[in-house]
């Protein structure tokens, strides 16, 4: 056995059938085609890995998008359902399953093998892979990394649970692809929305700057990873609702109270953008069913003097308000539309702008992913694997065993280093009491704050 991961088997997981479905995707779609998202999920038990690859051919036939390959011509991007295949590798590596999960922020970890997003654009690289490791100790890492361009988090979910299915001898949910999202989505939006695009474009003094801003990415900056527990949460959100004079959700909560802590110890006083991504799936009416990005956008500017109750007050005020007229797609699209396929890889998301540390702050929590069940057993850890380390990016997932929320974040490296201190510690965790009981494998990780 090697510290470093050792190949045992590489296999190529197909349906054995194409459905031949061929896909428009939108110009959204073609915005995020450079891009890919990676996931891990952590079982303490060693899983069969011919009943995963039997169990994901069946998955594939039921979201064949994931199977195939993305198609390039005259600027169109097109999603091919060919049943080209998932590369599924299987790695031993030295260690425990808790010394892997420390490692899923950590550069160069490992433990997914990112799909190549702007090889695929033209077919060359496929838009799923699987990397199984198996550490010494005992326990399964599953990496999974997919090509953004044919779907968001809740697309792979969808993949994930009849996956799980499969494998379970369980009916497989159903999944619903989209044919073309630009027509999907101008038939379901209202003719208004709120006017102000999701989107920019930079001149070229800043494009050249984000260019800088995304090669030093991996040098200057880091990844940290903060686990609530449910009894911090909940005083959390008592003490804003208190301060708030309303209801505040534990997402609202858990938001307010990470931005502002981090703009705290980062000595900002300065007012700032915040970004958080919504599904519309709900707020347009569509099927929960469908495979695809059907994301839009929360922007506020969080104040550091008003406090972080008043800032989860803004946030849920602007959640119960989101419905389809609050939505920017329709905006989007007519800003995307009017600058033309061929430059739209010079555009960029809102959110993004690390000069003005704009936070962009993303809920994965309550997507399932802790009952995404393989041979009877659950993860014990979920996370986003960042394949891209820039900063002022975060997600948050429930926490060990489903247990709290996980919130893992992207800071610049000195920023990152107060976060680890005993000063940052004890800010993130003001509302922790010494009696709060954590699940014991959070003990075991000690790169999780």
């Amino acid at each position: 056995m090697s510290l470093w991961p050792q190949l045992r088997e590489s296999r190529l997981v197909r349906a054995g059938r194409a459905s031949g479905a061929v896909l428009r995707c939108g110009l959204m779609d073609t915005m995020l085609a450079d891009l890919s998202v990676s996931v891990v999920l952590c079982y303490e038990q060693t899983l069969d890995e011919d009943r995963l690859a039997a169990g994901l051919a069946r998955a594939l036939e039921r979201v064949p998008v994931f199977g195939g390959r993305l198609c390039t011509e005259a600027g169109a991007l097109t999603a091919v359902c060919d049943d080209s295949g998932v590369p599924m590798n299987s790695y031993d590596v030295d260690g425990t399953l808790a010394e892997a999960m420390g490692r899923v922020g950590a550069a160069g970890a490992q433990l997914v093998d990112p799909v190549d997003a702007p090889a695929a654009r033209t077919g060359g690289a496929p838009l799923l892979t699987v990397r199984i490791t198996r550490p010494s100790a005992g326990g399964t890492v599953l990496g999974c990394s997919w090509h953004h361009a044919v779907g968001d988090l809740h697309s792979f979910m969808l993949l994930l649970r009849a996956w799980s299915a499969a494998v379970e001898g369980e009916e497989l949910p159903e999944a619903e692809l989209v044919a073309d999202q630009d027509a999907l989505l101008d038939k379901v939006l209202p003719a208004g929305d709120c006017g102000r695009p999701g989107f920019r474009l930079p001149g070229p003094a800043e494009a050249a700057a984000l260019a800088r801003e995304v090669a030093a990415g991996p040098r200057a900056n880091r990844t940290v990873q903060i686990h609530f527990g449910d009894a911090e949460l909940a005083r959390m959100r008592e003490r804003f609702t208190a301060e708030a004079g309303r209801r505040i959700s534990t997402g609202d909560a858990l938001c307010a109270h990470v931005v502002h802590t981090i703009r705290e110890l980062d000595g900002d006083t300065e007012a700032r953008g915040l970004t958080v991504p919504v599904n519309v799936r709900r707020p347009l009416g569509l099927p929960p069913a469908l495979v695809g990005n059907l994301l839009s956008e929360i922007h506020l500017t969080q104040r550091p003097e008003a406090g972080p109750a008043a800032l989860a007050a803004e946030l849920r005020s602007a959640v119960e308000e989101f419905t389809a007229d609050h939505l920017n797609l329709r905006a989007n699209l007519s800003f995307l539309e009017a600058l033309g396929r061929d430059r739209l890889g010079a555009c960029v998301p809102l959110g993004f702008d690390p000069e003005r540390k704009r936070f962009s702050f993303s809920n994965w929590s309550r997507f399932g992913a802790y009952r995404v069940a393989f041979q009877g057993w659950r993860p014990v850890f979920f996370s986003p694997a960042a394949n891209y380390p820039l900063p002022w990016v975060s997600w948050t997932v429930e926490g060990f065993h489903g247990a709290g929320l996980l919130t893992t974040v992207v800071l610049p490296a000195r920023l990152a280093a107060r976060l680890r201190g005993a000063a940052g510690r004890a800010a993130l965790h003001r509302f922790r009491d010494a009696a709060d009981r954590l699940p014991a494998v959070a003990a075991a990780v000690p790169k999780v704050l």
